[in-house]
This record gives structure tokens, C-alpha cells and sequence, in this order.
């Protein structure tokens, strides 16, 4: 399954959350919120989720393996500091 695109919903700058994003898989399947975390050492993604009954986050979608893990992982982190070099850009020539 490869991701045929990538949407980067929203920007943010306070906080731990930096982003919210849109995957679409071989353009047939799309998976919305997910997240953009700044963790204690580097960004990373965290898939939907929902509280179950006894509190808990669980996963809605997430990838099998490691190595998938990895390349969604790279893939939306990649497409997400593209667009926040772009949009730091447009802001700096307004000023």
C-alpha cells in the first residue's frame, strides 16, 4: 500500500502538538487526524485514537510493523517540515 498523498491540515506552534494531517493510501483509502507530537527528544506521529470505557487512548488505525511504522513516520514528518519551512517563509516576506 503506498500513500499517494499528504495534507497537512493544520500548523500549530504552542504546545506539544505541531500538526494535523491527512494521509490518502493508493488513492482509495484516506486516514484523517493525525498528529504531530513533540516529544521530550524529537517529533513524532501518533495515529487517531479514541478513549475506550476505561480511559485508555487506543489506536484507531496504525501501521502492522516497525518498518511501516517507519516509513509513514518519515514520510508525514517530511511533508509536514516542508510545509512549515514554506509557511515560516511566506511569513517572513510579509514583514
Amino acid at each position: 500500500m503506498n500513500i499517494t498523498d499528504i495534507k497537512i491540515r493544520r500548523l500549530l506552534n504552542e504546545g506539544r502538538l505541531r500538526g494535523i494531517v491527512s494521509i490518502t493510501l493508493d488513492g482509495m483509502l484516506a486516514v484523517h487526524d493525525i498528529k504531530i507530537v513533540q516529544g521530550e527528544e524529537r517529533l513524532f506521529v501518533a495515529m487517531p485514537s479514541r478513549r475506550d470505557d476505561c480511559g485508555m487512548f487506543r489506536d484507531i488505525v496504525h501501521p502492522i510493523s516497525a518498518e511501516s511504522r517507519s516509513e509513514l513516520e518519515q514520510r508525514i514528518l517530511s511533508a509536514y517540515r516542508l510545509e512549515r519551512d514554506r509557511a515560516e517563509a511566506e511569513r517572513s516576506a510579509e514583514i
